[in-house]
């Protein structure tokens, strides 16, 4: 059965400004991983990432309200498809392995997204903020 729900603008307004958010908090991981890596995920990667993480949790918020025991389970998938594709960001030769930034990188933008879409504007900042900086501190010691 198909049904609409009337929405606010005020409402697709806040929707909108959270995946922007989560899009704008992304944007300077994506720009480091960009020049750190051939090709793989960055500059669009990471900032899709994250606003597909927060447009996943507001989904579920408005699916199951915002006390659901099904808006884990919303989570629960989130974290896993995300460490699935950072997954296939991790390559293997004969003597080294790389990817694992970029992979663990992937994760915390996923969790930079779920976080806005939460509203926990302050978790999605510092995550954003330390993981550029860790980021950052690599270049330093070159």
């Amino acid at each position: 059965m198909l049904r609409f729900q009337a929405m606010s603008w005020i409402e697709v307004a806040s929707h909108i400004i959270d995946m922007l958010i989560a899009y704008a908090l992304a944007l300077p991981i994506g720009w480091d991983r960009e020049s750190a890596t051939n090709g793989g995920a960055g500059l669009r990667t990471f900032p899709i990432v994250a606003m597909a993480s927060c447009g996943f949790i507001l989904i579920g918020i408005g699916a199951f309200g915002e006390n659901s025991p099904q808006l884990a389970q919303v989570l629960y998938g989130l974290i896993v498809g995300i460490g699935f594709i950072g997954t296939g960001t991790i390559f293997k030769s004969s003597s080294e392995m790389r990817g694992n930034t970029t992979a663990s990188t992937v994760w915390v933008t996923g969790a930079i997204g779920a976080a806005v879409g939460f509203a926990l504007y302050d978790i999605a900042v510092v995550l954003s903020f330390v993981t550029f900086l860790t980021l950052r501190l690599r270049k330093l010691n070159t």
